[in-house]
């Protein structure tokens, strides 16, 4: 008889309960999505209408940053140990291989999530894996907020939908990690440093 290596409940067999893997599954999911929103809140934006336009080449001064934050809350911080349980979980399971090649955080969250059949069956240190990636949640929810982050609304597709002159007018929304934007009425894309200037420019005048 085992029990579960994070919340201690009696198991005939395994080392994850199935409402802790469910959670675990969740969380590795969720959780490139949280740091890309980490990275957007403790980043100052240039411009009023942030959520879109790049803070690369910023000029002036930015606002005061806690780098002991930084330290501890940053998707770099959280790539690093994820990375590590995912080579360490492929030493155990295939001890022949060498190391995976180096992954960004969603890769590897991925790659743990459809290994956790295996992991949750065989992986003795499943616990602490779970509970690991459940303090990397807590500690980005306690920079962003809970629940997660909603899809935010940045402004109004530009795009012209026929011969006539007609512009789409649909509103466009962006969630953290998202490197481009798509309009989900008319499917245009804006992708790149011109496409969001025009985008924003081109944006109705708000009225008084």
């Amino acid at each position: 008889m085992n029990t579960c290596g994070l919340c201690e409940r009696e198991l005939e067999t395994g080392y994850l309960c199935p409402r802790d893997t469910l959670r675990l599954a969740k969380r590795l999911a969720e959780l490139p999505i949280l740091y890309a929103e980490v990275g957007e809140c403790l980043v100052p934006r240039r411009h009023s209408w942030g959520d879109i336009i790049a803070t690369k080449g910023a000029a002036g001064p930015r606002s005061p940053l806690n780098e002991d934050v930084l330290d501890v809350i940053s998707a770099g911080r959280a790539a690093e140990v994820v990375r590590l349980w995912r080579v360490d979980v492929q030493r155990v399971r295939w001890p022949q291989h060498g190391a995976p090649a180096p992954a960004p955080l969603a890769a590897d969250c991925r790659w743990l999530a459809m290994e956790l059949d295996w992991i949750t069956a065989h992986y003795p240190a499943a616990g602490d894996l779970a509970r690991e990636v459940g303090e990397l949640e807590a500690q980005a929810r306690s920079v962003v907020g809970d629940p997660l982050p909603r899809r935010k609304v940045v402004g109004q597709c530009i795009a012209v939908t026929d011969d006539g002159g007609t512009v789409c007018g649909a509103d466009i929304t962006h969630s953290a990690g998202e490197s481009r934007l798509v309009c989900r009425t008319c499917r245009t894309v804006y992708e790149g440093e011109t496409d969001l200037l025009l985008l924003l420019h081109y944006q109705p005048q708000q009225t008084a």
